[in-house]
């Protein structure tokens, strides 16, 4: 629409300069306003080379932190995997206009994404290579790493900064860039001025299985553990986490090992919250030193926990909010 806009604008602009030098010959102008968009050529996490024609405005997304990255660029991407999941677990960066659900993020419907006939799709690496090779048979796909414990938010802003050259967006990135770092310098302020700098904190969720509260730790190598870190908070988890999300499993036992922290959980109403539900009535949770002090912090809705700058600037708030109170 912007480009037929601007070359539309650009005829109009060429007519009336024809008519004031009464001549008709083509102005030197219009030559260039006719070439075609320039190719675009990026090389993905995986190593693969995608050229494109020029910046990609049908996008699908089959992972809900490229979508965010997508919508927060300016992007409204024309199919999306879990369009509810995600309308209910990341709000800084809500979907607008009529956009096509695609399926599930692990098995999204390759029928229903080649109907969209789009320019690119952008998956990450936690998608199967056999999803990626159907995919691929019906547009560019762009595979952006899923998660790396080694440096999370670098992770996060190269598959920003990709999605940005793929659809020209890349000036936009750079101011997402620089208002998550200003939103940590902020966030990290606030918490030095009441006193809370240096202190210990546990992020966290948990769900149930079995009648069983499993208790998934944040620990450093985990984008929020990275983002506690920088907003100058020491990670209490002593646990291990997965090379990828730097994540670890526990029960309420494995709890009793935090002492006086300040325990910061996410949840959604959709899926529940074990937190206030099974465990409530639990006697060791109870027990728990930060429980009786009353430092449990449930965020708001809509927190996505694996997200963009945008989601990290939304948790850094929430989190900032909640432990200053």
């Amino acid at each position: 629409m912007r480009r037929h806009f601007l070359a539309t604008a650009t005829v109009a602009v060429a007519a009336l300069s024809l008519a004031a030098c009464g001549t008709t010959e083509p102005s030197s102008d219009d030559s260039s306003a006719s070439k075609p968009a320039e190719k675009i050529t990026l090389t993905d996490a995986k190593g693969t080379k995608v050229t494109l024609d020029g910046p990609a405005t049908k996008v699908v997304a089959t992972e809900w932190n490229v979508v965010e990255d997508l919508v927060s660029l300016g992007v409204a991407p024309v199919g999306v995997a879990d369009v509810k999941g995600y309308t209910a677990w990341n709000t800084a960066a809500p979907l607008t206009g009529d956009t096509k659900d695609i399926g599930t993020r692990g098995e999204p419907s390759i029928d229903t994404v080649a109907a969209l006939a789009p320019d690119l799709v952008v998956a990450t690496s936690d998608l199967s290579p056999a999803v990626v090779k159907q995919l691929r048979k019906v547009a560019p796909v762009l595979e952006l790493t899923a998660a790396d414990a080694a440096d999370q938010i670098g992770t996060m802003t190269e598959g920003l900064d990709l999605i940005a050259k793929a659809t020209g967006k890349e000036a936009q990135a750079d101011t997402l860039k620089k208002d998550f770092e200003a939103s940590v310098a902020e966030g990290k302020k606030a918490l030095a001025d009441a006193g809370l700098g240096g202190a210990e904190i546990a992020s966290a969720d948990g769900y149930v299985a079995s009648n069983q509260v499993s208790i998934r730790a944040y620990t450093s190598g985990s984008l929020l553990g990275a983002v506690n870190e920088r907003l100058g908070l020491k990670n209490a988890w002593t646990v291990e986490g997965d090379k990828s999300y730097g994540l670890a499993t526990t029960d309420v036992e494995g709890l009793t090992g935090l002492g006086d922290v300040q325990f910061a959980y996410v949840a959604n109403d959709v899926d529940g919250d074990a937190f206030t539900g099974p465990l409530a009535k639990n006697a060791v949770w109870k027990s728990l030193p930060f429980v009786k002090d009353g430092n449990v912090h449930r965020l708001p809705d809509g927190v996505w926990m694996f997200g963009g700058p945008r989601s990290m600037e939304a948790y850094i708030d929430s989190l900032v909010a909640a432990l200053t109170k």
